[in-house]
């Protein structure tokens, strides 16, 4: 069975229908001294009565309870198992089991409207049970309360509607955005990996410091060889490394309201919280002390750690994140600037209005002169726009000038694969 979201239809229009052509068909019979009349008379009335009643009965005496997982990923399809038991001897038939789940239709910004129909029992006899399973798309990342699951029916006749919900299935759900792989990233590294070129060095001294030299070890990038040492001994000799405290990452998020664009899933703010945690994942799998910021009605703040407790609470926290505030982003990132350390590297996102970039840029600048390292990921606000909304003529990035003060850039539109555009 498929979960499928019912469409309007005009429940009044049939039993209206229905009670005036009973009441013609009294009128009619009044004024006629025959049987015939007054007999189709009874039975549109019988039929108005039964349309109305027999569902209602139907529901009477059932329960219903859904279960399934409290966590999962967003493009994860989950299963709920459904069991509807009847409590009464007599049969029951064609009867909806509904439920209340706001993520369906949430990737589309339709989330919550309403109930949806988890299957139809055709039949269950008397003090019988019936269960199915029912899987279901985990659209868009979040925290939902689900339920409580009811039940519906409206035969035999599809006059009237009958819906009763009981307390059963009731629970919450927290959908984790998408995590998609990255193979590498220009970011500072650990020891192992400075060695063999898995990294790249940040200009300056934010990611290692040397230690000193030791023989040449097959794996050993090529260009930590200290060549003065290699010619005086006749030996291929490498510079060493020590990661220094700052070898870490900050990951800022503009939770900025106007910073928004597009709807649903396939709004900036929602590819910048799936971006945020697949570099959080990558970083953590690389033992890379990994925070998380951002200026929202209620402040984000993860501070730096690693391991997989580290990644949990990082992916708890981007579950519910909402762009909510009303904090200029250039304002984040000077917030940021005072607390990063020297070699850090800040991962900023950039989709603001254009009466603001010239500040936020400023703020970048600040972010450089405090010694960080920037990953600017910038997204082509008109892509994200509805069609009828975009401007006609194509306009150059405002984000281009950071390549001139040292910032990694790397631009994204809407529809972008995300996998491609980041192991390149």
């Amino acid at each position: 069975m498929t979960l499928s979201v019912p469409a309007w239809k005009p429940r009044y229009l049939k039993p209206l229908v229905l009670a005036g052509l009973t009441l013609v068909a009294y009128a009619a019979a009044i004024n006629r001294d025959q049987t015939l009349p007054w007999a189709i008379a009874a039975i549109l009335l019988a039929t108005l009565i039964t349309g109305f009643a027999w569902p209602h009965w139907l529901v009477k005496g059932l329960s219903v309870t859904r279960t399934g997982p409290q966590r999962a990923e967003e493009g994860e399809t989950i299963h709920f198992h459904v069991e509807m038991r009847n409590g009464g001897w007599l049969p029951r038939f064609m009867v909806e089991a509904v439920d209340r789940l706001p993520f369906v239709g949430a990737a589309l910004g339709m989330g919550g409207m309403g109930d949806k129909t988890l299957g139809v029992v055709a039949y269950i006899g008397g003090n019988a049970t019936r269960s199915f399973d029912v899987p279901v798309l985990c659209e868009k990342r979040g925290f939902y309360q689900l339920g409580p699951v009811g039940l519906a029916s409206s035969f035999p006749l599809g006059l009237a509607e009958a819906r009763r919900h009981t307390n059963g299935g009731v629970q919450t759900l927290t959908i984790y955005p998408d995590v998609f792989s990255i193979v590498a990233l220009p970011l500072s590294g650990t020891p192992s990996e400075i060695h063999r070129g898995g990294f790249l060095l940040p200009e300056g001294t934010g990611a290692a410091e040397f230690s000193g030299l030791r023989e040449y070890r097959r794996g050993d990038n090529p260009r930590h060889v200290h060549w003065p040492t290699t010619a005086r001994l006749n030996e291929l000799m490498v510079k060493e490394f020590e990661p220094l405290a700052s070898a870490s990452l900050y990951i800022a998020l503009d939770l900025s309201a106007d910073a928004n664009v597009g709807q649903g899933r396939h709004s900036s703010f929602e590819y910048a919280v799936r971006i945020a945690a697949s570099i959080a994942r990558y970083a953590i799998n690389n033992n890379m002390p990994v925070c998380l910021g951002g200026g929202g009605s209620r402040r984000l703040a993860i501070g730096l750690g690693t391991g997989e407790a580290h990644f949990s609470s990082l992916l708890d926290a981007l579950a519910v994140v909402d762009a909510d505030g009303a904090i200029p982003y250039a304002k984040a990132l000077q917030d940021v600037a005072m607390r990063c350390r020297h070699g850090q590297t800040v991962v900023v996102f950039l989709s603001e209005p254009e009466a603001r970039v010239s500040a936020t840029i400023q703020a970048i600048a600040l972010l450089r002169a405090r010694g960080a390292n920037v990953l600017a990921i910038a997204f082509e606000r008109e892509s994200f726009l509805d069609e009828a909304a975009r401007p006609h003529q194509v306009r150059p990035s405002p984000w281009v000038g950071l390549l001139d003060s040292g910032v990694t850039y790397l631009t994204l539109r809407n529809g972008d694969n995300l996998v491609s555009a980041f192991n390149r």
